[in-house]
C-alpha cells in the first residue's frame, strides 16, 4: 500500500550522513513535533536526482523555512558511504539538507514507494517524491509521475502547493 496524505510515518530506521560516522534515525521519532519536508529520489549520483531534485531543495531552502518548515530530509536507496560522499560532492548538509540513506529500502518499502528498474540496475529503489510531514502524519504528497523528471516532486511545486 502507498502511503498518502493523513497516514502517519512508518517505524523504519534509516542512517544520517552528518558527523563522522553513520548515525541510526527513526524517523517517526525523528520528526515528531515537528513540520519537515521529506524528499526521496531513486539514486545518489544520478541525473536527475544530482541536476534538478536536490538543487530545487536548496534554492529553496530559505523560501521553505520561510512557510515554517523545520527540516528537510532527503532519502535515498543507497548505502552510507555513497550518501556520504554524495552528499559531499553537492554540498546538501552545508545547504540545510539532511541526507538519510535508506540502504535496505526499509523505509522506501514500508510506504509503498520501491520500484525496480532492471534496465539501470535499481533493485527496490525509490520512487521521486517529495512530502511535507506534520508532526508524523503526511499532509502533501507530490509523486512524480514521468521517469526521470523533476517537476512535480521539486521544491517549487511544495512550496506552490502550501
Amino acid at each position: 500500500m502507498t502511503i498518502a496524505i493523513g497516514d502517519k510515518l512508518p517505524q523504519a530506521t534509516l542512517i544520517a550522513t552528518a558527523g563522522d560516522k553513520p548515525a541510526p534515525v527513526t524517523l517517526p521519532d525523528y520528526v515528531a513535533g515537528r513540520k519537515v519536508v521529506v524528499f526521496a529520489l531513486p539514486a545518489a549520483f544520478s541525473g536527475t536526482c544530482t541536476t534538478a531534485h536536490v538543487p530545487s531543495f536548496m534554492r529553496n531552502m530559505d523560501a521553505l523555512k520561510a512557510k515554517g518548515v523545520d527540516e528537510v530530509i532527503c532519502l535515498t536507496v543507497n548505502d552510507y558511504f555513497c550518501v556520504k560522499a554524495w552528499d559531499e560532492s553537492m554540498g546538501a548538509s552545508a545547504a540545510g539538507i539532511t541526507m538519510l540513506a535508506d540502504g535496505m529500502s526499509e523505509f522506501t518499502k514500508a510506504v509503498g514507494m520501491n520500484v525496480t528498474a532492471p534496465a539501470v540496475g535499481f533493485v527496490d529503489r525509490s520512487k521521486r517524491y517529495s512530502m511535507l510531514v506534520e508532526d508524523g502524519v503526511v499532509t502533501q504528497l507530490n509523486l512524480e509521475v514521468v521517469p526521470g523528471a523533476c517537476e512535480i516532486a521539486a521544491a517549487e511545486t511544495m512550496l506552490d502547493k502550501m
